[in-house]
């Protein structure tokens, strides 16, 4: 009975913890589908979470919005305006006092000078010698609209706006200078997408305005506007967005300053740094919007006011000007977490503001591990304490938790600024509670118990609990894949196992393998099989190891430490010492359940396999722990410190490899050991270019320093063989070896 209820609790606590880690799989996957998947439940909690939390209706007095809206459009008429009435609207500005000016507008076409229609039309009528013609040809400056429009931005503190695209690499207009960023290096470092196209002012206007700001929006995958640019790299140049720009010449700093952080091999932006303002990006300088409000939370004008003189009531006065649209017609209106419909104006001043507050929403560096702890805190308590749980106190402890994690998330959101994940914790409890609610779950529970039955006895049970998760994934259905075989093989076998008793040999072998055993499982390795005193084992099947070379390598290391330490053990016990051959190899094998209808095993066949076992054999000749093949040294890479000890052409093959003993982790290399190594590489490269004076001084060299390294001695004998009966003129240094 006791036992019965013991299996009930087992079944569904099992699976809650399959789903733990599938949820943790799930939430930091490289799947596109569930990458986007997750983005998107973030998202929509995002959106709940901004909206629930927005403060209580106010406006910032410190930014002002100059409107160009329906009624402007009514009075001053249908848009573009001429460039002679922006430059009213620009005076009528600075005489009442605002500090900086920022246009959401571009003005990527030349204005025609009417002057010039004028002109034609007299031309066609009275011919081009007329002199009403010709007099008014000297007057055409004067209906230049575009010249007297940048006069009025000439020495004022003006930033226009202007657009990068993202796709294409069509060029319009003229940019405005880069941000000044020293060194000028430090942006082509960057990890960060760079653009190729852009539309710009007119060269006249940019030239008289100095400064500009691209106000360019991309809206997220659903269509919300939830990050913006606030720089954009452009041929090697960072180029600040119309927000940053307004801001740096409202605080008058000059100087901006990166942050960034080494990712792997490349180096990620973090941080836009101004004065004592640090601005947190992402790797692409997109930052979070941080809305403050909804519409309407800064004051607004309209620009036909501004343009007849009505007084805005000091609302101008050292303000921060933004001149936009939120008129029907003109589309800048925008879908956003907090409104459906808003003004891209207001999106530029909420950026603003958090500049000048120094108060911008950011996603720590450390939040990806914050929420795998959590989701894994949450999932694994609750997988245990479920199945314990009658149905009404499940329901109770699922609400209380589901609002404890909500609480903590948006309470980080108010207090700290901080943007955790949430759906996944709140995914994980409500899977939970529905699955421990219906309990119907066996057919899992059955897959991972077959799985284990499979391959529980090749490989480690941290990797059945791995491959538990996607189980339909592995089977014992042959395939052929890039693998590393290991073959290690007791040396001197036979006359040991002549001086001990049958059953003395059974307790040594059995002492030897565990602790072997254990080792290949802690690397990741699969046991192929045990053959006499011989273990083999590979890497890369049934689970995927794309390290699987460093992992094998990593493991014959720890195994030759592991003889190393048996040894005083074995000689206690009356045990003969112990020495070991390793022969590592990769390649290309066949891997899957292999034999005939009587008896199958799950093994791996093929060349590189075979080449293994010859490896293996030939470090009996070289002296060595462990020799390994030229593909497994070329996958391993910079891991590890090597030891080239040949180049040879193996009984069964005609092809010369390449072979290596690794000596130890690139971290683990002291100085003598380089200084070693860099020697016998000199005194190996004589040996094949048949220097043999030189490198039989550099082996002597090398021998009186190291008189235990055979390998040294093995190189001399040859030299003078080699000597005596000279190789023939096309001699490439191979060695080739008879044995197996």
């Amino acid at each position: 009975m006791a036992q019965g209820s013991f299996r009930k609790k087992l079944y569904p606590t099992a699976t809650g913890l399959l789903l733990v880690f599938a949820m943790l799989w799930l939430q930091f996957s490289h799947m596109p589908l569930m990458q986007q998947t997750m983005q998107r439940l973030d998202s929509l909690i995002y959106d709940l979470r901004l909206s629930t939390m927005l403060p209580e209706h106010s406006i910032d007095s410190r930014i002002v919005i100059v409107d160009i809206d329906e009624k402007s459009l009514q009075i001053e008429g249908h848009w573009p305006w001429s460039r002679d009435k922006l430059g009213r609207l620009i005076d009528n500005l600075y005489e009442q006092g605002a500090a900086v000016v920022g246009f959401d507008i571009i003005f990527a076409e030349p204005e025609r000078n009417s002057g010039e229609t004028v002109l034609q039309r007299l031309s066609e009528a009275e011919g081009e010698m007329h002199a009403l013609v010709r007099g008014l040809r000297n007057y055409l400056p004067l209906f230049d609209n575009n010249a007297a429009f940048a006069e009025k931005l000439h020495g004022r503190d003006v930033v226009l706006g202007y657009i990068f695209h993202t796709r294409g690499d069509e060029a319009v207009g003229a940019l405005p200078q880069p941000l000044s960023i020293e060194p000028a290096e430090a942006v082509t470092r960057l990890a960060m997408p760079s653009v190729t196209s852009y539309t710009g002012n007119i060269e006249i206007l940019q030239q008289a305005a100095r400064f500009g700001g691209f106000f360019t929006l991309e809206p997220d995958p659903d269509g919300i506007i939830r990050r913006a640019p606030i720089v954009v790299r452009h041929e090697g140049r960072l180029y600040p967005s119309l927000g940053l720009e307004v801001a740096r010449l409202f605080m008058m700093v000059e100087d901006v300053g990166l942050q960034s952080a080494m990712v792997g091999n490349e180096e990620i932006l973090e941080a836009i740094r101004f004065g004592n303002i640090t601005i947190p990006t992402d790797s692409a300088g997109r930052v979070i919007i941080p809305y403050h409000g909804r519409w309407g939370s800064y004051p607004y004008i309209s620009a036909t006011d501004v343009l007849q003189g009505n007084g805005s009531g000091g609302k101008l006065e050292n303000a921060i000007v933004l001149i936009g649209t939120t008129a029907q017609g003109l589309f800048d209106l925008r879908a956003t977490p907090i409104q459906a419909v808003y003004p891209g104006v207001e999106v530029h001043a909420n950026i603003i503001a958090s500049i000048l507050d120094n108060s911008f929403p950011m996603e720590p560096a450390w939040a990806t591990g914050a929420d795998f702890l959590l989701t894994l805190l949450i999932g694994m308590s609750l997988a245990l304490l479920f199945p314990r749980l009658a149905p009404l106190p499940l329901v109770f402890i699922t609400l209380a938790v589901l609002g404890a994690a909500i609480s903590f998330n948006f309470w980080m959101w108010a207090s700290e600024g901080l943007i955790l994940a949430l759906a996944p914790q709140f995914l994980l409890v409500l899977l939970l509670a529905m699955f421990n609610m219906a309990y119907g779950f066996f057919g899992e529970f059955r897959s991972k118990r077959q799985l284990q039955g499979m391959f529980g006895q090749y490989v480690p049970p941290e990797l059945v609990q791995e491959m538990s998760e996607n189980p339909d994934q592995y089977g014992f259905e042959g395939e052929s894949r890039e693998m590393t075989v290991l073959f290690a093989d007791i040396r001197s076998f036979t006359s040991i196992s002549e001086a001990l008793t049958a059953n003395d040999l059974k307790v040594m072998l059995n002492r030897f393998f565990t602790p072997m055993t254990r080792i290949i499982f802690d690397h990741r390795g699969t046991i192929d099989k045990y053959v006499g005193d011989m273990v083999m084992a590979f890497w890369g099947a049934p689970l995927e190891d794309k390290q699987h070379a460093v992992h094998a390598v990593t493991a014959a290391l720890a195994m030759l430490r592991e003889v190393e330490r048996l040894k005083p053990e074995f000689q206690a016990a009356g045990f003969p010492v112990l020495e070991i051959g390793i022969g590592v190899n990769s390649g290309i094998m066949n891997v899957g359940d292999m034999g005939s209808e009587y008896r199958r095993s799950y093994t791996v066949l093929g060349d590189s396999v075979n080449l293994g076992s010859r490896l293996e054999g030939t470090t009996k000749y070289y002296h060595v722990g462990m020799v390994i093949g030229e593909e497994t040294h070329r996958l391993a890479g910079e891991a590890f410190v090597y030891r080239e000890l040949d180049l040879i052409r193996v009984k069964g093959k005609a092809q010369a490899v390449r072979v290596f003993q690794p000596i130890c982790s690139t971290a683990e290399a002291d100085s003598t050991l380089l200084e070693e190594l860099r020697l016998y590489e000199e005194a190996l490269r004589c040996y094949r270019t048949q220097q043999w004076d030189h490198a039989e001084g550099l082996f002597r060299q090398l021998l009186s320093g190291c008189p235990e390294r055979m390998l040294y001695q093995l190189y001399l004998q040859r030299i003078a063989a080699l000597r005596d009966t000279p190789p023939a003129h096309d001699w490439d240094g191979v060695y080739d070896r008879s044995e197996k």
